[in-house]
């Protein structure tokens, strides 16, 4: 039977939607594994408040086509790898009320037993790339989630004095103070690493 990760995400300005797209086929190629990825709604609010902003409304058209997040998919999936920007280093309200939401979900412990995993993303190195991870892990854990790492020994690139993204705690990218920087090769490939560990993990836990 396969193996279903699911990759609930919010992305704004596109970057977190580009590394996602990396974890997904890092997935993909871990074996007998199915990917759905699934975007976590907008504010209506923000979207009449950025209608003019283009960098916001062109990376919007570009997601128009993915899903947006439910809690069925939750309790479809096996392991769940979270793409979650930064906002002053924690998550964005939008990821924190999709997760509030989930609280039927927390009360019959459905979640409990998954893998589970975060790509994140800020505006400078200095700008919540790891709080962001450490923030996120606390809910997960009260779901009863199962943490995955992105380890050194599997990911070298982290061993740099040069100004990208990856820690321990999860794949990441720097967007750049104004939004304009792109992941880059290494961040991708350590996004991608972690779609695949996740799916190795999640597929191990469905045979205990």
């Amino acid at each position: 039977m396969s193996t279903k990760i699911l990759i609930p995400y919010y992305s704004a300005y596109g970057h977190i939607y580009q590394m996602v797209q990396a974890v997904a086929e890092g997935a993909k190629g871990a074996g007998d594994v199915e990917v759905k990825v699934v975007k976590v709604p907008e504010f209506d609010a923000v979207k009449q408040a950025m209608s003019q902003q283009p960098p916001y409304v062109e990376a919007q058209e570009a997601q128009d086509d993915i899903p947006e997040a439910t809690l069925d998919d939750l309790r479809w999936a096996d392991g769940i790898v979270w793409g979650v920007p930064t906002r002053y280093g924690s998550m964005p309200a939008q990821m924190k009320q999709y997760l509030d939401s989930a609280g039927s979900l927390w009360m019959n412990g459905e979640l409990e037993g998954k893998a589970t995993a975060v790509v994140t993303s800020t505006g400078s190195v200095h700008g919540g790339q790891e709080s962001t991870a450490i923030t996120t892990f606390v809910p997960l854990m009260h779901f009863g989630m199962i943490y995955v790492g992105l380890p050194y020994g599997e990911n070298p690139e982290q061993l740099t004095t040069e100004g990208i993204g990856g820690s321990p705690y999860s794949a990441s990218t720097i967007a750049g103070t104004d939004g304009s920087r792109s992941p880059v090769e290494a961040e991708l490939t350590m996004a991608s690493r972690l779609g695949a560990r996740v799916a190795k993990v999640a597929g191990a836990l469905k045979t205990i």
